[in-house]
């Protein structure tokens, strides 16, 4: 259970500044477990952390942050699907790509979504029609107290739109270590979404799908390696049937997504460039020039500068459609996670 220095930068795809009292990497349950009880025998803050590919840290963390890093991936088959067990640790992407080496389909769609395995099912991660909850088996949680690991099925998860049990009921004293994945060997390709519509679906290959999800994202996001960002920031809000009709009779130009339980997703990202924010700048944070929907860290920015901006646009939005942006990103004070909502209102 090594021990690293206290620096964030490097562990948070923002680039913040940000530090905490101790940062230890975890490779196996037994030490995640106890790290949380030398934390909590202390009575220190604790924070798990993949990559940091979803979070904004507001300040420094006054207390230990734990990295999981438990690898392994294991596949089994039968004769109509593929059986993956992951470690919460593997990366995601790096997964998506051994699959397709592996002629596993299913995984393609999911592409260049950055973080870890162990990330997925508590956002649900999703992209161009395919959500985890759709090739999800079960989620493996280390009670940290005890060191028990419980596996809780997909249906368990109550998964739903950018959101999971993960996010309420399972979160203090528990831990991510693994996740299932069922891939149907019946592989049929999801092309409902941007330049996936110009394949044809007859002919077209994952690989093809891979590479096509691949140049959509790059050509639409920064890369954070380059300007710190955690990809999407607000989830597309879900809106009621009437709210929608009468802002597209409004704007006919608005993208319009009717869901099956008879409400319309709306494009978070077109709300906040036909606000006329794309390129605002506050402090050292700004909104992408390109996506409309990432905030970037263009600057030197703190957690309080991308906060700030966070704030106005949500409340920008707000003024001009009457529709609050609910962010995806996680927020992190010095004592652990807040209320992202309640922290931009």
């Amino acid at each position: 259970m090594p021990i690293q220095g206290t620096s964030l930068k490097a562990l948070n795809t923002f680039a913040i500044n940000a530090s905490a009292n101790a940062i230890i990497t975890a490779s196996t349950p037994a030490e995640l477990s106890a790290a949380w009880l030398a934390s909590n025998k202390a009575n220190k803050p604790f924070l798990l952390l993949g990559e940091g590919s979803n979070v904004l840290f507001l300040n420094d963390f006054s207390g230990d942050i734990v990295l999981n890093r438990i690898l392994g991936i294991d596949i089994k088959e039968n004769d109509h699907e593929w059986l993956l067990h992951v470690g919460a640790g593997e990366n995601w992407h790096q997964l998506v790509v051994s699959t397709l080496e592996k002629n596993i389909p299913g995984l393609e769609n999911l592409a260049l979504i950055p973080g870890c395995v162990g990330s997925a099912p508590i956002q649900n991660i999703g992209a161009y029609g395919i959500e985890l909850q759709n090739v999800c088996d079960y989620v493996d949680l280390l009670n940290l107290a005890t060191g028990d690991i419980t596996r809780i099925s997909a249906s368990e998860c109550h998964f739903g739109y950018r959101e999971s049990i993960f996010k309420h009921g399972y979160r203090e004293g528990f831990a991510i270590v693994a996740v299932g994945l069922r891939l149907s060997k019946d592989w049929q390709p999801k092309l409902t979404y941007g330049d996936l519509t110009r394949l044809d679906a007859a002919s077209v290959t994952p690989q093809q799908i891979f590479d096509s999800v691949c140049h959509m994202r790059r050509s639409k996001l920064p890369d954070p390696k380059v300007t710190g960002n955690a990809g999407s920031f607000f989830k597309n809000p879900i809106v009621d049937v009437n709210v929608a009709d009468a802002l597209k009779s409004q704007y006919p130009a608005m993208p319009y997504y009717p869901q099956a339980d008879g409400t319309v997703k709306l494009a978070a990202g077109w709300l906040v460039e036909m606000a006329g924010l794309k390129g605002t700048s506050l402090g050292g944070a700004g909104v992408h020039q390109q996506q409309a929907l990432v905030l970037v860290n263009r600057d030197g920015a703190t957690g309080a500068d991308i906060q700030s901006l966070a704030k106005l646009v949500r409340e920008t939005v707000a003024e001009r459609f009457g529709v609050y942006l609910e962010p995806e990103v996680r927020f992190i004070s010095s004592l652990g996670e807040v209320n992202a909502v309640e922290a931009l209102s």
